[in-house]
């Protein structure tokens, strides 16, 4: 399988983003950011192309995608403004109530992961670890020294893929009430030292 990992996404690649986004998370997402047409038209408006890494086939087409968090933005987070042009102003205003609550703040000593996704009939192949190597490289080349990611207490899968990466589990919050419209109870957050890089 050829599959290479790209800096950054294209725009023409932005709905299929949006697309693999939603089917990696709709699952805890779709109570509060459903229907899926409507979804999938939020995250393709406020995707950060600067803010990713895009795993690409020998085709060209995308199948997997890395999102991160920095000081100037994150991949998917858009703003009110973003969530009442697509929901209208109710709409929006609720549903950005909601999401304060899981919002994860930037961590200016640890790189960020702001989700990862691999489309369906790729998973189990390596991408997601292709992808985890390429974020190992993007926060050296910024100078962190470590990288951090949440993962939910119902994705055991990636959990292991996150353990067999040498992530160690640091903390775990409770979602409280919130568990009953989100799908999950709680998430860890899990974090990587990096090696530092050989000069010269």
């Amino acid at each position: 399988m050829g599959v290479t990992i790209f800096s950054g996404l294209h725009a023409h690649l932005r709905a299929d983003a949006a697309r693999l986004y939603w089917e990696a998370f709709g699952g805890k997402l779709g109570r509060v950011l459903g229907p899926e047409p409507l979804a999938l038209a939020f995250f393709e408006r406020v995707i950060r192309t600067d803010h990713c890494l895009a795993a690409l086939d020998e085709t060209g087409a995308l199948i997997g995608v890395a999102g991160f968090k920095t000081p100037s933005g994150s991949f998917a987070g858009g703003s009110w403004d973003d969530l009442t042009a697509v929901y209208g102003p109710f709409g929006g205003r609720w549903r950005g109530c909601i999401l304060w609550a899981l919002n994860r703040e930037v961590d200016n000593d640890r790189f960020l992961l702001d989700g990862i996704c691999v489309a369906r009939n790729q998973r189990g192949r390596g991408v997601g670890s292709l992808l985890l190597a390429g974020l190992y490289d993007e926060a050296a080349r910024r100078g962190y020294r470590s990288i951090r990611l949440d993962v939910i207490d119902a994705n055991w899968r990636a959990r292991a893929l996150y353990e067999r990466e040498g992530f160690m589990a640091t903390k775990t919050e409770s979602l409280g009430p919130l568990r009953h419209l989100f799908g999950f109870a709680a998430s860890t957050t899990m974090v990587r030292p990096l090696v530092a890089r050989k000069k010269g």
